[in-house]
């Protein structure tokens, strides 16, 4: 297997809430969702964002919460054994 395809095959969708001071009232926070699909555990993609915000961006990061999840593959997917219908 290649990097390539092993770099494929770990990457997940990534959702990251970021927390930043206000430019022009430091002591409140905002809320920032990113998402992307990313590998896990290093995040590169992620690292080159915040790099990004804290060169190009006024707003200061606070904190950043990551969270990770892999995709659901077609042999994971099941199909319904009933269906019912409500009036």
């Amino acid at each position: 297997m290649t990097t390539t395809q092993t770099v494929l095959l770990n990457q997940r969708l990534t959702t990251a809430e970021i927390l930043y001071h206000l430019p022009d009232h430091p002591a409140l926070l905002q809320s920032f969702i990113w998402q992307h699909m990313d590998v896990a555990p290093d995040y590169p993609r992620l690292r080159e964002f915040l790099d990004y915000w804290e060169d190009n961006i006024e707003g200061r990061l606070h904190s950043v919460t990551v969270a990770g999840g892999t995709l659901n593959t077609s042999s994971e997917i099941r199909h319904a054994d009933a269906r019912f219908l409500l009036h």
